[in-house]
């Protein structure tokens, strides 16, 4: 297990630098009054006019050659300097920071309750092939794939929210808000529910579940159809297994068969996919929190790429970019703890 993990630890390095230079290439297309953009505001220079953007663009480097503005962007990320975003007015780090918490909060909500719905709807329609139960999952599951998420969302306001007024959209009400933003509320993860939690603030909490009822709902439903689908195609596969034949002849129970032995297996395939879910979800649903105006990092990707922001961009890139390979190494991880026989590849 030792060495397995070793192998992918020694890779990851690998794979950062690789990820790096495609970012940085990516920057390096822009001219540099563009590339300008990610060390001062744009009105800072803009009013001192072409010679001051020349002054800057000398002194920041930005015609150096190709090596040597990689390794001073390279040193400025590590150092946690992602440049200044027009859309949020203020450093890219700072806007990622503090509406990271929101998205996470988003997430939590939708992916862990998802993830297990997910596993048990495609584990019972696969141990009930072709039977009621396995007719009914498969048809809740190919809406779920097949319905665009914006479609989706536009429904669950325009129910939830146009007609019944149970769920509006954003994070928080305005009274809500504004005791939020008081001295008397006190902030410790910026996550709405939790801070309300250890603040002993119930009408908040109630409030921040309201909330993220909708917009949690709608992630739902599109991953949980899409794992279902894959929980339902391994756990056919799995009890086709002569080992479960096996299982079975020696009169084992049903359920200890389907559940100790067919589930675990069919496992695998799920755990990739559902860790490339989780890696988009947190990289920000940006359909999602737009239709639902939630103030996270999939919004702010959005408005940072209408309004031209491309120090945010890349920056948000260089985030997603460590988030998907972070959760590819824990499913890679995760991998032998459910086969063993992967350790010794």
């Amino acid at each position: 297990m030792m060495t397995y993990a070793l192998r992918r630890l020694i890779m990851l390095p690998v794979v950062l630098f690789a990820l790096s230079l495609m970012i940085f290439g990516l920057q390096m297309s822009l001219s540099p009054t563009q590339r300008l953009a990610a060390y001062a505001p744009t009105d800072d220079y803009l009013k001192g006019g072409q010679e001051m953007i020349r002054t800057m663009i000398e002194q920041y480097g930005l015609d150096d050659p190709f090596p040597v503005q990689y390794a001073r962007w390279l040193s400025n990320i590590l150092h946690g300097n992602l440049g200044w975003s027009e859309t949020a007015r203020q450093p890219v780090a700072t806007a990622l920071s503090s509406l990271f918490p929101a998205t996470m909060e988003l997430v939590f909500f939708a992916f862990v309750p998802g993830l297990l719905c997910a596993i048990w709807l495609g584990s019972r329609a696969g141990t009930n092939h072709n039977k009621w139960q396995d007719h009914s999952i498969r048809v809740f599951a190919i809406l779920g794939w097949s319905f665009p998420t914006y479609v989706f969302g536009l429904l669950m306001l325009l129910i939830f929210y146009s007609t019944l007024d149970w769920f509006p959209p954003g994070r928080l009400s305005q009274w809500a808000i504004t005791e939020v933003n008081s001295d008397e509320f006190t902030r410790y993860t910026g996550a709405n529910t939790i801070d309300a939690l250890l603040n002993w603030n119930w009408p908040i909490f109630f409030d921040a579940i309201r909330h993220l009822v909708a917009p949690v709902i709608t992630l739902m439903y599109v991953n949980v159809a899409s794992i279902t689908r894959v929980m339902r195609t391994s756990m056919l596969e799995t009890l086709r297994q002569d080992y479960v034949r096996t299982a079975r002849a020696k009169g084992m129970p049903r359920k200890v068969v389907e559940l100790r032995h067919a589930r675990r297996n069919a496992l695998l395939p799920v755990v990739t996919v559902a860790g490339m879910e989780l890696a988009y979800m947190m990289g920000g649903v940006v359909i999602t929190e737009t239709i639902f105006d939630f103030p996270g990092l999939g919004q702010f990707a959005a408005k940072s790429a209408a309004g031209l922001d491309f120090p945010a961009v890349l920056g948000f890139g260089i985030y997603f970019a460590l988030v998907l390979v972070a959760l590819n190494l824990i499913v890679d991880l995760i991998y032998p703890m459910l086969d063993p026989r992967v350790k010794t590849r």
